[in-house]
């Protein structure tokens, strides 16, 4: 008699993560140029500015709380001889929690009355979250990336997107979206979308496309 092995979980597209990661890279990147162009009393530029930091802010936020709801407790059970490396994820992640939390307490008060004293403030914050947040964007791709391959299932996986989706307004979604999209190739925007239910998949195509557009040329407007 033939015995017929089970079949072994499908594994996730950690590729993923690599797409979404860009967003953050270039955002924090630019962000600090946008807030020094920033005239001194020009509180609608400011506004818009800082809104925009808000957005990538809570992106940021929504994937990083994911991951410390299902990612970490997964890996510390399954990865055992890596749980040194979880845990510096988990500090990494207080870390850059922390250094967004003065961020946006200094951005809700520079918006409402823009200097260039303030502004370089701000923007020094932001370089400096910056530099926190992409030690951990690395180090996750390096090592983390590998050790979810091995360890975790595609729905769980997949419940990491969920978890930010859910979290999303329905403001923010076409706009984090549209900012994941921007730089993707054709295969990997075919990837993310294909996760999504096909009434969503059709307005972010199409009435989303357009108003991401319209909103990040009104954005990154010298």
């Amino acid at each position: 008699m033939k015995v017929v092995s089970p079949a072994a979980p499908p594994r996730p597209d950690v590729n993923e993560m690599v797409v979404i990661h860009r967003v953050f890279r270039r955002e924090f990147t630019v962000l600090p140029k946008l807030i020094r162009a920033v005239t001194e009393g020009d509180a609608a530029r400011a506004g818009l500015v800082a809104e925009h930091l808000t957005l990538i802010l809570d992106g940021l936020h929504m994937h990083h709380t994911g991951e410390d709801a299902v990612l970490w407790p997964l890996l510390q059970v399954r990865a055992a001889p890596s749980t040194a490396l979880v845990e510096t994820m988990q500090r990494q992640h207080e870390l850059v929690d922390g250094r967004t939390e003065e961020v946006r307490t200094l951005s809700a008060v520079w918006a409402q009355a823009p200097t260039p004293i303030g502004g370089e403030q701000l923007a020094q914050l932001v370089e400096d979250l910056a530099t926190a947040l992409f030690e951990h964007l690395d180090l996750e791709e390096r090592q983390i990336l590998p050790l979810v391959s091995r360890h975790i299932t595609a729905p769980e996986w997949q419940s990491l997107g969920d978890h930010g989706r859910d979290a999303m307004s329905t403001r923010q979604l076409p706009l984090m979206f549209g900012a994941i999209l921007e730089e993707a190739d054709a295969d990997e925007r075919g990837r993310m979308l294909a996760q999504l239910p096909a009434p969503v998949r059709l307005f972010l195509r199409t009435v989303g496309a357009r108003q991401y557009r319209r909103y990040i040329t009104r954005v990154r407007a010298a």
